[in-house]
């Protein structure tokens, strides 16, 4: 499903911008994950403007983002998530490309709840300054052991729920690359509701059951660890019925 297809319905929703978006920072929250084809977002959008506004970012609905993920050399963080650990961490640098805006941030998800600090950074570095560093011990991790092992850039349409506390994002032309290695996942969404508390009668929660779509717990950073990495190179049989889920979805668009 091409973009501009999309950037047509988007452009029909009531428009909100950063400065309005501190009620939904939600940086202790719940996370509740879908996955589905283009085509099926272009069917679901126009059922979602009544309830949610779109987030503009410099004059573009469609946001960039780019992102460097660091793990140690036993990609600790990529075997936490498959062994199913209910505490552990994901350290990375965001860029907001459109507004050139960059982040260091430590995502600790423990218990089923997401709790994310994060300080701002001049761009996206190879290597973390004694400030940096700092920050990220602070959160409990030993930096002398982490290093960069991820890109990932994607687009992002980020929705806000007009009377609840929620935003909606959903992430699409997804490209993950590291050390000359590059792959792109293409004709498949991400969605992430992102609240304080699981609330089902949330309008894309209940969306989402109209539409026989079940919740999908699926991480971008795994994701991209055995696209690049390779199924010889890492664990991944824990993530097979996700993975063979996005093939499905690619080849049922193609």
């Amino acid at each position: 499903m091409p973009v501009p297809e999309i950037q047509h319905i988007v452009e029909q929703f009531e428009k909100i911008h950063l400065e309005e978006m501190d009620r939904v920072q939600l940086m202790n929250r719940v996370d509740t994950k879908f996955t589905f084809s283009m085509s099926k977002l272009e069917e679901l959008l126009p059922e979602l403007i009544k309830d949610y506004k779109v987030l503009e970012v410099e004059n573009t609905l469609l946001s960039e983002y780019e992102s460097l993920y660091y793990d140690d050399i036993s990609l600790s963080s990529y075997v936490d998530h498959h062994r199913k650990r209910l505490d552990r961490f994901k350290v990375r640098y965001r860029k907001y490309v459109n507004s050139d805006i960059a982040f260091l941030e430590v995502k600790h998800k423990k218990n089923g709840r997401t709790d994310k600090s994060r300080i701002p950074t001049d761009d996206i570095p190879m290597e973390m300054s004694d400030e940096q560093a700092l920050f990220v011990r602070n959160q409990g991790l030993l930096t002398e052991k982490l290093q960069p092992t991820l890109y990932n850039g994607f687009k992002r349409i980020t929705l806000v729920n007009k009377t609840m506390n929620e935003r909606l994002t959903l992430d699409i032309d997804l490209t993950f690359k590291w050390e000359g290695r590059e792959k792109t996942v293409t004709n498949v969404v991400i969605a992430e509701l992102k609240q304080e508390r699981v609330v089902r009668t949330s309008p894309f929660y209940k969306l989402m059951k109209k539409h026989l779509i079940r919740p999908l717990r699926v991480s971008k950073y795994c994701i991209g660890i055995v696209t690049i990495y390779g199924k010889d190179a890492v664990k991944y049989n824990r993530f097979k019925k996700k993975l063979l889920k996005i093939k499905k979805i690619q080849k049922n668009a193609a």
